[in-house]
């Protein structure tokens, strides 16, 4: 498992790279993919380990955790591999090269580095070999990766050094107490399904008091001192699924380490249950096409911003992110739509496959200029950016597609439509922005075309009228809006074609469109909600009311512009569409 990657050339099936082209992925391709990002992840970690020896520690020698990372892998190559490709894994390899490279912060380097150690005790722990290892403690607890938090009773705040010792699956932690007296923590490690919620061995042994303990507290001893990690499951024909909802690795996170976060029972639960649906509903369309997923192919999730059940979730999801650090993980706001939930793994799982592709191909020559317009952010994008959202959202498209051949009732129709018809439309303007640009390398354009041919034969497809009009108007109101937010009058700029000027007020906006849009209001009573429900007569007299207060405001007149053009869709109008930057310096912004 941990042997030195083969010196042969990797190479992709044409076939493969198709099916990833086209914006889906079958098994085989997805799997192809992991097997790249094993290959970058070993060589990353060859290059840590020749880099760790010159750190200052206090622990064990990277050789001697390393020593014990091999042991384990002779006896248990299949957990011992999972262990090391796992998405935190990455995101500690990445993190602590950067710190060596001093573009990252942290904690004492040794500490950062001293994971290892931590990685080398859990490979031990599965395999059921002997070692003993001195291990970094921060406030008397040890992450035991991909199995939990083993916190000592009473344990010193802060980081100390703790020392590890594991025999047949069984492992004892001592290290400095609060009060100076050494305690101790004996944990059989298991992880804990929500589904099943399966108990976990633990005993814990404070050596100064371990007479007067005699076992008065010991089920609250145990869970304060052992936290395993909890698993999202699913039942599925290839068998049970188990993702692992980590709230406690602190790698799991996209930027630097992080404290344990635990759910609370409540909010763990909520979770499971949000799940449970959109492993359902994923599972319903089957296939490997765009907007397709496998739930077994998620690595892990990460709950981000609440630890409570308590104020309820909103529908959708408010924040969600990757990292090509972390293949398969995924960051995320729970939401309380099961359906919400399902569209963010789509989405997020389609960045993570693009960049496992950019780790095997050169797809593009980045300038990481910040210019160009993407249909679904507040600001300018370089072409990176603007490449992984044409991904993820020709996916999103592909998941609403399928929701709408679901059928359901007439609103859920009419949302699957709209989202359908409005991520195709905004996907394909942004594939037109990539091919129309001269840095795509020869697999990029191949790449980009792909997903054009998915993107034209969809724009063919029947939508219900009334959800493709609203469509239609969410699409050029965002657009129109982020212009005149972002962009300055091109009459006044000096800057090439295409190089337009950037306003130097510009600042991050919420879209409240897009979801508002989503379906038809019952009783309008904004200009938003005529225009949404087809009266633009109605939307202007509105908008024309709010731009008399303030007549420079974007969204105001973002709406007034595209109320205006459908009612008058003239030569004016469309100049209008085309630079309202230059109408917003007219009234006076």
């Amino acid at each position: 498992m941990i042997s030195a990657p083969p010196s042969a050339p990797f190479r992709m099936p044409g076939r493969l790279f198709a099916e990833l082209a086209a914006g889906g992925g079958s098994v085989e391709a997805v799997a192809f993919l992991e097997r790249g990002e094993r290959a970058r992840r070993l060589l990353l970690l060859r290059t840590l380990l020749d880099r760790l020896d010159a750190v200052p520690t206090p622990l064990a020698p990277p050789s001697e955790a390393w020593r014990v990372l091999r042991e384990a892998a002779a006896l248990a190559p299949g957990p011992v591999d999972r262990l090391l490709l796992a998405p935190a894994t990455g995101g500690w390899i990445a993190h602590v090269l950067r710190r060596l490279h001093g573009t990252a912060t942290g904690p004492s380097l040794w500490a950062d580095a001293g994971h290892l150690c931590a990685l080398a005790v859990t490979a031990s722990l599965h395999a059921g070999t002997e070692a003993t290892l001195l291990v970094p403690l921060t406030d008397g607890g040890l992450n035991l990766p991909g199995l939990g938090l083993a916190r000592l009773p009473g344990g010193a705040t802060g980081l100390t050094v703790g020392q590890a010792r594991v025999s047949g699956g069984e492992l004892s932690l001592s290290g400095p107490g609060r009060t100076g007296t050494p305690v101790c923590l004996t944990v059989r490690p298991r992880t804990s399904s929500l589904r099943s919620g399966h108990p976990t061995s633990a005993r814990a042994v404070d050596r100064g008091t371990r007479r007067a303990a005699a076992g008065r507290a010991r089920a609250a001893s145990n869970s304060a001192s052992w936290l395993p990690l909890r698993t999202l499951t699913h039942p599925a024909p290839a068998g049970p699924v188990a993702i692992p909802l980590d709230d406690l690795d602190p790698y799991r996170d996209l930027d630097g380490p992080l404290p344990p976060a635990r759910l609370e029972d409540a909010e763990a639960a909520a979770w499971q249950r949000v799940f449970e649906g959109a492993a359902t509903l994923l599972a319903s369309s089957g296939g490997a096409g765009p907007g397709r997923i496998d739930p077994a192919a998620i690595r892990a999730v990460v709950p981000w911003g609440r630890t409570d059940a308590q104020p309820p979730a909103p529908p959708t999801v408010q924040v969600s992110a990757t990292s090509g650090d972390s293949f398969g993980a995924m960051v995320i706001a729970r939401p309380s739509s099961p359906l919400a939930l399902a569209e963010t793994f789509v989405h997020e799982f389609q960045h993570s496959k693009l960049a496992a592709l950019i780790h095997l191909f050169p797809l593009l020559d980045d300038d990481r200029d910040e210019r160009y317009y993407a249909p679904w952010r507040a600001d300018p994008r370089h072409l990176t950016g603007l490449l992984h959202g044409a991904y993820a959202f020709t996916g999103v498209a592909g998941f609403w597609r399928d929701r709408l051949a679901d059928g359901g009732d007439d609103r859920a129709t009419e949302e699957a439509g709209y989202h359908f018809a409005l991520r195709r439309m905004q996907s394909r303007l942004v594939v037109r922005t990539l091919l129309g640009c001269d840095r795509l390398t020869a697999q990029g354009r191949a790449l980009v075309s792909g997903l054009a041919r998915t993107l034209d034969g969809w724009l063919r497809e029947p939508v219900p009228p009334a959800a493709l009009r609203r469509a239609r108007a969410a699409a050029v109101l965002h657009r129109t809006e982020w212009r005149l937010r972002n962009l300055a009058p091109e009459s006044d700029s000096a800057e090439p074609a295409g190089h337009p000027r950037l306003r130097a007020d510009r600042t991050l906006w919420p879209d409240v469109r897009t979801q508002a849009f989503a379906v038809p209001p019952l009783a309008p009573h904004t200009g938003d909600e005529y225009l949404a429900a087809g009266d633009p007569v109605g939307a202007l007299t509105r908008y024309a009311d709010e731009l008399a207060a303030n007549p420079a405001e974007p969204h105001i007149l973002a709406g007034w512009i595209v109320a205006h053009a459908a009612l008058d869709p003239g030569r004016e109008s469309r100049r209008m569409l085309a630079r309202p930057e230059l109408l917003r310096v007219r009234a006076g912004g």
